[in-house]
């Protein structure tokens, strides 16, 4: 453990809390690896506190247990009182080695643990007092980055919103349960929700009837972990996209995630499956909190053309968040139109950066200037539209190398990202055959693109890319 002091203003209150204590004094920061005692802390730390779905001490278990991440935990003290724990792994990217939230591109909505009661904004000296505090204990890492958080989180402001961010390109949208399922639809088109639901409902009956699983035993988790994996693996190849779920460390995660989970009073995370004819047709993936519902990830099959299970169990996913009290439905990052006829609530999330070397302080530069592009993409109605049109007619992959390698010099000689698009991809494909399918409720990534990859580079220049994986 390394134990790293400095000196910090006093804090502010936090927001909608009178008894908040605004603590002030000394500031101490610890860097631990993540073993038994680490994670036996953490544990209890995150029973009394405030803390995202993937920040769970469940989650970070699991991960560690089941990826063999190479984890830290990092602990911010006033007076000697801790009151931020962050649950980290330590990866490779290139040359490079990155700290990031336990889980990677699985972590969605972040937010770091925070004691309950307390305000917690960090400050430009606790910035560079966790930077001397990984320094110190870790030298190799070059650069924290703590992607997808959510600015707030069940009334709470994220502490680390007061240090060096960025804009993430990713946008959560969320559905506000207020006023109870009957309000939702009438917010949101009532008579073709309704008229919608009862058609599936019906489908399902004519094709031997229909069960709601809430996987609460390990036999049930195995069942529609395990179909899920099936489901999506074979949804994501037909569209030409990567399969995250795919590495046999992931899926043991997730077994062990949804299955530990099931000992918790209150299970954070549980499978929801929609069973018709004996077959399971429709899997979501949910992360539960005292006041929210997320859905992490969600896949569905259907043989008929005319049946839509993914609407189905979204319908009674969102009905039964209200039944249960809670007042968001989250359906985790990602631009889709299924989640749009539901949602209200549109929050663009934050990164935060922290370089702590040469190398790190590069890279840092690159994933501002890499994020500030697709972010351009995506915030851009027509031109997102545009890109998910692309997506659906060619291997991933383009677009994500595209804008990759354009990222910098887009930042640097201040170009429309429009026109880069246009210049760099709609001018440079035409000709091109597709690959298949479309990324219709395909996932919840945070990316443009994720793809498949390219046997060849763009080159320095632009240019057309011949050999990927589709035809030409």
């Amino acid at each position: 453990m390394v134990d790293i002091g400095a000196a910090s203003p006093p804090l502010a209150a936090a927001r909608g809390g009178s008894d908040a204590r605004a603590m002030e004094g000394k500031t101490r920061m610890d860097v631990a690896q993540a073993d038994e005692t680490a994670l036996a802390d953490y544990e209890a730390f995150c029973r009394d506190g405030v803390h995202g779905p993937c920040q769970h001490p469940v989650w970070v278990r699991a991960w560690v247990a089941e990826t063999g991440a190479d984890a830290v935990i990092v602990t911010v003290r006033r007076d000697g009182v801790p009151v931020l724990k962050l649950a980290l792994e330590v990866v490779a990217k290139g040359p490079f080695r990155i700290a990031r939230f336990a889980g990677g591109n699985h972590a969605n909505g972040n937010f770091a643990a925070v004691a309950n009661g307390v305000a917690t904004p960090l400050s430009h000296a606790d910035r560079a007092g966790i930077a001397a505090a990984l320094r110190k204990a870790r030298p190799d890492i070059d650069l924290v980055l703590l992607s997808r958080q959510n600015p707030h989180f069940e009334g709470v402001e994220n502490a680390l919103s007061g240090l060096a961010t960025m804009q993430s390109p990713n946008v959560s949208l969320a559905v506000n349960l207020a006023g109870g399922f009957e309000a939702v639809l009438a917010r949101h088109n009532a008579p073709r929700k309704r008229k919608k639901f009862k058609y599936q409902f019906n489908r399902f009956k004519q094709a031997g009837g229909h069960a709601l699983i809430e996987a609460r035993t390990p036999d049930e988790v195995e069942r529609l972990i395990s179909t899920f994996f099936e489901l999506k693996g074979k949804s994501l190849l037909s569209k030409g996209i990567a399969d995250a779920f795919a590495p046999a460390e992931i899926r043991a995660f997730f077994r062990a995630l949804f299955r530990d989970a099931l000992a918790e009073r209150e299970p954070p995370f549980l499978l929801h499956g929609v069973e018709v004819g004996g077959r399971i047709v429709a899997i979501n993936g949910l992360s539960v909190t005292k006041e929210s519902v997320v859905c992490e990830f969600g896949t569905y099959c259907s043989a008929d053309p005319k049946s839509s299970p993914g609407y189905f169990i979204d319908h009674t996913n969102i009905q039964q968040a209200c039944e249960r009290g809670k007042k968001i439905y989250d359906f985790s990052v990602g631009d889709e139109d299924y989640k749009r006829s539901w949602c209200d609530i549109e929050t663009w999330q934050f990164e935060t950066l922290l370089p702590l070397s040469v190398k790190g302080h590069a890279l840092s530069l690159y994933e501002r200037a890499r994020a500030a592009a697709v972010h351009a993409v995506k915030s851009n109605h027509a031109l997102w539209a545009f890109a998910k049109r692309l997506r659906a007619r060619l291997a991933d992959g383009l677009v994500q190398q595209v804008l990759e390698h354009r990222a910098l010099a887009l930042v640097a000689v201040r170009r429309h990202v429009r026109q880069v698009v246009r210049d760099h991809i709609q001018r440079g494909l035409l000709g091109i055959q597709p690959g298949t399918g479309g990324p219709q409720r395909a996932d919840h990534d945070e990316v443009l693109c994720s793809a498949l990859p390219l046997r060849q580079r763009l080159p320095p220049g632009g240019g057309v890319c011949r050999n990927f994986t589709g035809s030409v």
